[in-house]
């Protein structure tokens, strides 16, 4: 099962900035989502692929044609929350708010029901798994923001599966599709997507995706953005991590979509034999 999902924001929409960045702040920032949403699509047409988008609802307020095009070209919509916040920077309320605005913006935008989510940077914790019981309570029937290792934004390495399985916690049962893992040298790499997409060279990752009976993909917009400005105050570390690569990175995306049969999140649902799936209890 190789599932094929990507996060649509703007390119400006890093988690180094977003926590001291509003949305008039965004305003000041030249918009490329047409352009790298466009070079997306034309790779998935040509191929024949569906992919599910997990889409911020302030892109479907502001750029409501992108989310109607998604639809039209038949793909699932699912939300990647309001304003791509941290989840454990929120308490409670302002979680709710945020993902009920998101659901409903994408809602309307899309005619979807809204049933799947994912947290920005995987921002699931031990600390915040009471968000499991507020998706519910908002009509969310499949999460996909654990990241079962460490990692610089989130990471739930206390969760100890990287494969789709049940949540429960506090009265809840939730379908998790998590990130896949893959251990080398004691290590554990997460290759399919984001920066570690990006840097490791097209003949491991097809040895990777080949290897692994499960993958969740998680592409962004910006991946494939080789002109993109250069965002001057971020740090050296993270200038890397977001601009290595990025000449390169539609390439191997092709290849893989060539290569290995990928699906959208809808479909690997209905593939998933839940009667027997593992459970992964957090009370």
């Amino acid at each position: 099962m190789k599932i094929l999902s990507f996060d649509i924001e703007e390119w400006f929409h890093l988690l180094d900035l977003d926590a001291t960045k509003t949305e008039a702040d965004w305003e000041k920032y030249p918009k490329r989502i047409h352009e790298n949403m466009d070079r997306i699509m034309a790779v998935l047409d040509n191929n024949g692929q569906k992919a599910t988008f997990f889409c911020l609802g302030w892109v479907a307020r502001k750029y409501p044609e992108v989310i109607r095009d998604i639809v039209d070209r038949g793909h699932e919509i699912a939300t990647h929350s309001d304003l791509h916040q941290l989840a454990y920077t929120q308490d409670r309320k302002a979680f709710e708010n945020d993902l009920s605005t998101s659901i409903q913006s994408l809602e309307d935008c899309s005619g979807q029901k809204i049933r799947a989510y994912r947290a920005p940077g995987f921002s699931l914790k031990k600390e915040n798994k009471w968000v499991f019981e507020v998706l519910q309570k908002n009509g969310i029937e499949i999460d996909c923001s654990v990241f079962p290792a460490k990692r610089a934004h989130g990471g739930f390495e206390e969760f100890g599966l990287a494969q789709p399985c049940w949540v429960e916690s506090d009265g809840i049962r939730l379908k998790e599709f998590p990130i896949n893992l893959h251990s080398q040298f004691g290590q554990n790499l997460i290759f399919s997507g984001g920066g570690y997409f990006r840097l490791f060279p097209q003949s491991l990752l097809h040895s990777l995706f080949a290897k692994s009976d499960y993958v969740m993909t998680y592409f962004h917009p910006r991946d494939f953005d080789a002109k993109q400005p250069m965002i001057p105050e971020l740090s050296t570390i993270r200038k890397f991590k977001s601009y290595y690569g990025l000449k390169g990175c539609m390439s191997k995306l092709e290849h893989i979509i060539r290569e290995f049969e990928l699906i959208d999140l809808k479909t690997a649902d209905e593939q998933v034999n839940w009667e027997t799936a593992k459970v992964v209890q957090l009370d």
